[in-house]
């Protein structure tokens, strides 16, 4: 089946809304595009990292001597060799960047509070006496009890990780686990309870879930005598990576400089800082580069998984199927340290609905495991599930289609939701149309097989960025922008600016500054950059037109208000002006020596007024009631995508998304035994889904620009994997006339809800 694009004006542009060749195609086809782990330095050394065996530990002492003995070990690190930063102050923002915390995480300090927390690092000549040298390090444990789970890391008695912790928003001076409650009500649930015909409540459980990106965390770091470091490295964002770093180490930030390598997959978890602070400090002590690269085996154990999560939903309507009340307790998986992506669910779990009364409380939980990092909407897809599966029973218990009764309680322009936001323009009712019109939603099926339905949302993110044009001699342009290329940016910036500067695409070639070479750019993450790199690059077209109109001007003699840019050339405003050619790019840029210099133009802005993204997720399964596994057979994205700049790529990340999220639903959890180990880190055992797991994913975007951008864009990225959850867990219990509760829904669990099913009920 055909992707499709509903929207009025798609070929009004040349380069906007078409199909462009990737700028970075043919390096990465080829082999060419350099990653994390393919720099090499002359001289380089190989650093390796020893980790707890334990997942909550006393450090009583740590005794590197035997291994500075080793010949070839040129440079040891462990706690002693970083500074013990103060603790942050609240008010706490959304997302907790504790410096406290952070060099806890980076290297563990008084206590190991998971399994693999690093407790010491080395460098060496060679790998393997990197790893001789990890043995011959000494640590004296004391082992701790643990608690991985947050509704028994909740409960009194419950194993402390951090002894000085108290609840945030709270008078209680007890330590606890909690870090911080947080809580959003709009109306009052209880007066909206009182006026539904029928309620439905559940609970619902989420299991950690990994990002499961190929290439694993790599960075070099070289820092010279006279004190500046350089750090290559595999991020989501240089700028970001560069405070860090210099925080925890104590570094001026004007004496490092990063450069993003490419980068073989993110989806949130390239954006925190692992390896990359011990690199710079062993490369200092052994005034040589540090390469350090995890092993999958460690990215499981030590970098950031999801949340898992335990969510109660509340849902009360009347007949007619208005939402009368939506009601929400969400208690989030932080890992050892404060900062699970629990606010999240406040903004998001129910904002595709216009609702009058809605209360979320959220708890965020620290448990002996990684701690949580991003991972596409993060937050989102655990509170969906539980949100969206109530939804979905209460247009059952209604004996409504599960699409109307959306429609009949959809957010729409002028909507505010839980939090406050008031909508702009939003596609969501389009969406929604667009569903109940499509033949998936009319097909019929097949015994053993069930649809499932589902929505969801996600509120963009905006922030600084900046970019510059150089005009060249041929009419080229170099585009150098911040934002390392995730999902095929660098095509999206380049179509931006040749349809603002009026010249081929071709023409524009893109570069990812590192942190010397251009103003702070915020991270890769959030659904941003299309939106704010892409405005900032538009700002900057329109700078370099400005100065080549003036130039222009210059030459001929007039006003800069009598040159007017199009079609790539500077032309007269009028035949008042005079009779003039068009002076083209090339031709402007070549002045340079005898007019003002180079032809450039840059923007650095702050960007504001991003949108929402909503979309609805339509699939089918076959569940084979002897084995209980589940097969995805037809699977359909409808997305409100703003304007789709490349729209191959926007497909792209709508698939992504639902692959992903099938993954979570069906397969995908970290499993832990009884001493807090994780048993399944790696790719055999943690199994993520491979083109043989699933359909052709179908797309269906409808564009409603964002007004707030010159090309209408709204971030696409997060809002694709928030549905699939509680979208084929309907499709399972549809298939199977069962209740779905928990993610992931694997053969032994359908099989033991299908036993149950046929056992006869107790007598009352």
């Amino acid at each position: 089946m055909p992707d499709e694009v509903k929207a009025g004006d798609i070929h009004e542009y040349k380069w906007v809304g078409h199909r462009n060749a990737r700028p970075d195609g043919v390096d990465k086809v080829t082999g060419r595009a350099k990653y994390g782990a393919d720099l090499i330095l002359a001289g380089m050394l190989v650093g390796r990292v020893l980790r707890s065996p334990h997942a909550h530990a006393i450090i009583k002492k740590i005794d590197t001597s035997k291994a500075e003995k080793l010949a070839g070990v040129k440079a040891i690190v462990t706690r002693d060799d970083f500074p013990d930063l103060p603790k942050a102050k609240p008010p706490f923002g959304p997302i907790i960047n504790d410096p406290y915390d952070m060099t806890r995480n980076m290297m563990a300090r008084e206590k190991a509070l998971y399994e693999g927390h690093p407790v010491a690092a080395v460098a060496a000549t060679s790998e393997a006496i990197a790893k001789k040298a990890l043995k011959l390090i000494k640590v004296d444990y004391k082992v701790l009890p643990h608690v991985i789970d947050p509704v028994e890391a909740m409960k009194p008695g419950a194993p402390i990780l951090h002894e000085d912790q108290t609840t945030f928003g709270t008078d209680s001076k007890t330590p606890s686990n909690v870090f911080r409650i947080m809580s959003a009500e709009k109306g009052s649930v209880a007066d909206g309870f009182k006026k539904a015909d029928k309620i439905v409540e559940r609970t619902f459980n989420t299991a950690a879930t990994h990002q499961g990106y190929i290439e694993p965390h790599a960075c070099v770091a070289n820092a010279s005598e006279d004190g500046y470091i350089e750090l290559w490295t595999s991020t989501q964002g240089q700028w970001v990576d560069r405070g860090t770093c210099c925080e925890l180490l104590g570094i001026p930030e004007a004496r490092v400089r990063v450069t993003a390598s490419e980068i073989g997959g993110g989806f949130g978890g390239k954006i925190p800082i692992y390896n990359e602070p011990l690199a710079m400090r062993l490369s200092q002590k052994a005034r040589r580069p540090v390469r350090m690269v995890m092993t999958r085996d460690e990215v499981f154990r030590a970098s950031g998984p999801t949340s898992g999560a335990n969510v109660w939903v509340k849902v009360g309507a009347k007949k007619d199927g208005t939402i009368t009340a939506a009601e929400a307790e969400v208690r989030y998986q932080a890992g050892a340290f404060k900062g699970s992506p629990v606010a999240a669910a406040l903004n998001c779990m129910f904002s595709n609905y216009d609702l009058e009364n809605v209360k979320v409380t959220g708890y965020d939980v620290c448990v002996n495991r990684p701690k949580a990092a991003a991972y596409r909407a993060p937050g989102v897809p655990m509170a969906a599930f539980g949100g969206e599966s109530v939804m979905n029973e209460m247009a059952k218990v209604l004996g409504m289609d599960p699409v109307d009764f959306r429609m009949k309680n959809a957010a729409k322009q002028g909507t505010k939701n839980l939090i406050g936001v008031t909508y702009g323009p939003v596609g969501y009712v389009d969406v929604l149309k667009a569903v109940k019109d499509h033949p998936h939603y009319k097909a019929p099926l097949g015994r053993n097989q069930g649809r499932g339905f589902a929505v969801g949302y996600w509120m963009h993110a905006g922030g600084p960025s900046c970019a510059t044009l150089n005009a060249q001699n041929d009419g080229t342009v170099t585009l150098v922008e911040g934002n390392p290329d995730i999902g095929g940016s660098r095509a999206s910036m380049c179509a931006m600016a040749a349809e603002t500067l009026g010249i081929p695409y071709e023409k524009v070639r893109p570069i990812i500054a590192d942190t010397s070479s251009l103003g702070f750019t915020f991270l890769t993450g959030g659904s941003r950059t299309t939106y704010a790199t892409g405005m900032a690059v538009v700002q900057a077209a329109e700078s370099l037109i400005k100065r080549a109109c003036e130039r222009a001007a210059q030459i001929w003699g007039v006003t800069p208000a009598e040159v007017v840019w199009e079609e790539g050339m500077a032309r007269p405003a009028s035949s008042n002006v005079g009779e003039f050619e068009p002076l083209s790019l090339a031709q402007l840029a070549q002045k340079f020596m005898v007019m003002d210099g180079a032809l450039s133009g840059h923007a650095e802005i702050n960007a504001q007024g991003q949108g929402p993204a909503m979309g609805a997720h339509l699939v089918d399964v076959e569940v084979d009631p002897e084995t209980g596994h589940v097969t995805p057979l037809r699977y359909t994205v409808f997305q409100d995508v703003g304007r789709a700049i490349s729209p191959d790529y926007v497909e792209g990340q709508l698939q992504g998304g639902a692959v992903q999220g099938i993954g979570w639903a069906l397969n995908e959890e970290y499993i832990y035994n009884k001493d807090g180990k994780l048993e399944n880190a790696g790719f055999l055992d943690y199994r993520i889904p491979v083109a043989s797991d699933v359909p052709m994913i179908d797309t269906v975007m409808i564009e409603c620009p964002n007004p707030n951008h010159p090309y209408g864009v709204r971030g696409v990225g997060e809002t694709p994997i928030v549905p699939p959850l509680a979208a084929v867990a309907n499709a399972v219990a549809n298939a199977c006339d069962i209740i779905v509760d928990e993610v992931p829904f694997s053969p032994p669990k359908i099989l033991h809800a299908l036993a149950a099913k046929k056992m006869p009920k107790a007598a009352e």
